[in-house]
């Protein structure tokens, strides 16, 4: 299938070519570094962003799209399910 975008360079402003499923761990990193986190199932997410910082996102919408540079998906504290990583 042709890809007329192939030769372009994906900004963190381009949609998402990639995802993975996450599965939180309050000890491993993700396979790579996200664009973005999608949300299957509400609640609340324990995560650490690229930088290093750790947060907890409380109250995330099931079906939300969140624009973040994400490292780690914390087990503890995360209760939103159906996790997928953007990349």
């Amino acid at each position: 299938m042709p890809d007329r975008f192939a030769d372009h360079a994906p900004g963190l402003e381009s949609p998402a070519g990639h995802g993975f499923a996450i599965t939180p761990s309050d000890g491993a990193d993700l396979p790579e570094i996200t664009r973005a986190l999608y949300v299957g199932g509400a609640g609340n997410i324990s995560l650490v962003l690229a930088s290093g910082a750790s947060l907890t996102l409380s109250g995330a919408a099931s079906g939300a799209i969140l624009p973040l540079r994400v490292r780690q998906v914390r087990a503890s504290a995360t209760t939103a399910t159906a996790l997928v990583g953007l990349v």
